[in-house]
């Protein structure tokens, strides 16, 4: 089986964008980001790495975006959907970068052996680490809790500053047992991690099959098999309410989830937003204040934003 991979040169500031837009709304089979900072710093971020600039092959400038397709789809139309959508981030302001679009067709299993080779062991904090299903890892906390990952070819790998973030969020949130819901929980990664720092129980909404799946198969790698899973948008026909809210999604769909958080969250109950970019935090913080809430925390990463919520006190 061969695959139809749309590549795209272009920055960070779009990489979620790209993402979201080429899986919810193209129905990519896959994406995937090379990024020339994840080469630059694994000789020092990862002790056992030893990374030669020189046999890496075209390295990008900033960001290469990859998405996936059958061979099948017309590749033509997929080009114009990706330019008129790199038209539109840069008419909110962000950098497209070189924006060039490219097209190939590659053996399904081409990309697997390059990729596994520069993902590796994540230490996040204290409490917890990311380790890829194919590494071995020795925490130097015999109690640091580790989250096993095989993030397959459409989801993400705990490497992006969003992600982590949001699992900070969630670990400084978990200091009593707590009834958690990850909206648009993608690979399921953030909840795994409420699950392994001690949450009584966890539900992931999401709209794709895909995520889905690789939720339920990434929480199998972690002995979790009681992770409840719902496809359905953000926390549309979801039922009862949760002690935390954790979405890690892009402002513009932030913007939509949040007149349902009152609906959702306990008395006392804390919200954890990721994937905000700095440009965009005014519109979140407005849309909290106007819907009950305020910030009670921000964290930054580079451009991106997270944020700790919960509801206004009465007055």
């Amino acid at each position: 089986m061969k695959l139809l991979a749309i590549t795209i040169e272009t920055s960070y500031d779009v990489e979620d964008a790209l993402s979201y837009y080429a899986t919810e709304d193209l129905h990519a089979l896959g994406t995937e980001e090379r990024r020339r900072s994840d080469f630059e710093q694994a000789g020092w971020l990862h002790d056992s790495t030893v990374v030669d600039m020189d046999d890496i092959p075209n390295l990008p400038k900033e960001l290469e975006f990859i998405a996936y397709f059958d061979e099948e789809q017309d590749k033509d139309d997929l080009v114009k959907k990706f330019q008129a959508k790199l038209d539109e981030l840069a008419g909110y302001g962000l950098s497209t970068g070189e924006g060039t679009i490219k097209t190939s067709c590659i053996a399904d299993q081409d990309w697997n052996t390059v990729w596994q080779k520069y993902y590796h062991v994540i230490n996040l904090s204290r409490h917890l680490a990311i380790v890829p299903e194919w590494e071995d890892y020795t925490p130097a906390f015999p109690d640091q809790e580790i989250i096993k990952l095989d993030p397959g070819l459409a989801f993400g790998t705990g490497n992006h500053q969003t992600t982590q973030l949001a699992m900070l969020g969630i670990e400084r949130a978990m200091v009593k047992p707590l009834s958690v819901v990850d909206v648009g929980t993608g690979s399921g990664i953030l909840a795994i991690a409420a699950h392994k720092l001690g949450a009584k129980s966890v539900l992931g909404t999401d709209i794709s099959d895909e995520s889905m799946t690789a939720a339920k198969e990434n929480a199998g790698l972690n002995g979790f098999y009681d992770l409840a899973l719902q496809k359905t948008s953000l926390l549309a026909d979801v039922d009862g309410k949760f002690d935390l809210i954790v979405a890690n999604i892009l402002a513009e769909i932030l913007l939509d989830l949040i007149p349902q958080l009152d609906s959702h969250l306990n008395d006392d109950g804390q919200v954890i937003f990721s994937g905000i970019d700095y440009l965009q935090l005014p519109k979140i913080e407005a849309a909290l204040d106007q819907n009950g809430f305020k910030i009670d925390l921000k964290m930054k990463g580079g451009r991106w934003i997270g944020l700790a919520i919960s509801r206004k006190e009465d007055e």
